[in-house]
């Protein structure tokens, strides 16, 4: 990686210096690589790849500005990105953390009900984005069967086929496909500000005790989207649900539809990883299958 190419280009475009010398790498998943960097006394948080994905670190800068105007929860700011030499980068906010209590789960299970409160007319978003390393499509649509059919598992099962992943897998997913509207009916989800990606690694807290999300792959979808998500990896407590169910509670028949929801998420960990996930999400859709019996 050329790090000159980087401290010119952000001295320039965000007059910002910095040290490469004291670049210190840091956790940040398994896609980019992380750094916290300082000059000046300050201190940022610097996402970089390769120049051709570029396109992943725009639509995070683009989800984390529409996370930070909705407002009920801390996101990193965002100072800018862009590409320098054989490299993409994306600047952010250093935000030190702090030990996530039981007080700070119930703040985040309540600000995650606000955030939902910020609706749109319909569902989808301004501009297509990623799920984790994979793109996902948000063209607005004014259905949520459709909208979830379309661009959520119909788009993962072509990826799957594209993959070779199974003649099972498929022909369980366009029998899914085909009984989707049975599945959703009689609920008509507002169209929600979703993280999009909710798994335990992509929430903390600050030093201060408020609650942090990043790493977002914002659409106005169905929240309790967002909440099945929490389940699929766990690592959520329950003041986090009972403080969420207090602000706004869900539904009727929401807990029938987690399975549901979370079978978007592993089938893209299928397509991603393959193995273990491909039985998973078989076994997902056999299971959602049998219900309709």
């Amino acid at each position: 990686m050329d790090w000159s190419a980087i401290v010119a280009d952000i001295r320039d475009r965000f007059e910002l210096t910095f040290d490469p010398a004291t670049a210190r790498p840091v956790g940040g998943g398994c896609i980019n690589r992380c750094w916290e960097i300082s000059g000046a006394g300050a201190r940022w948080f610097l996402k970089t790849n390769t120049a051709d994905k570029a396109a992943m670190f725009t639509a995070e800068a683009r989800g984390l500005t529409a996370l930070s105007e909705a407002g009920p929860l801390r996101v990193p700011a965002v100072v800018g990105g862009g590409c320098a030499g054989n490299a993409a980068y994306l600047l952010l906010e250093w935000i030190p953390l702090g030990a996530v209590s039981r007080d700070v789960e119930a703040e985040f299970g309540a600000g995650l009900a606000k955030l939902h409160r910020m609706t749109s007319a319909r569902f989808g978003f301004d501009a297509d984005n990623f799920i984790g390393s994979t793109a996902q499509p948000n063209a607005w649509r004014a259905s949520w069967c459709e909208f979830f059919a379309q661009q959520r598992l119909g788009f993962q099962l072509e990826l799957a086929r594209e993959q070779g992943l199974g003649a099972r897998l498929q022909k369980a997913g366009e029998r899914l496909l085909e009984v989707l509207p049975q599945l959703v009916a009689q609920h008509a989800p507002q169209p929600s500000l979703l993280h999009g990606d909710l798994w335990g690694g992509n929430r903390a807290c600050d030093e201060q005790g408020r609650p942090v999300i990043f790493d977002p792959a914002v659409y106005f979808g169905d929240r309790e989207a967002d909440l099945a998500m929490t389940r699929l990896f766990g690592g959520f407590g329950s003041n986090f649900y009972a403080a969420y169910e207090n602000e706004w509670p869900l539904p009727p028949g929401a807990s029938g539809r987690i399975d549901l929801y979370n079978l978007y998420h592993v089938l893209n960990h299928a397509n991603l990883f393959g193995g273990a996930y491909r039985d998973q999400a078989l076994v997902l859709m056999q299971r959602l299958l049998s219900g309709m019996v």
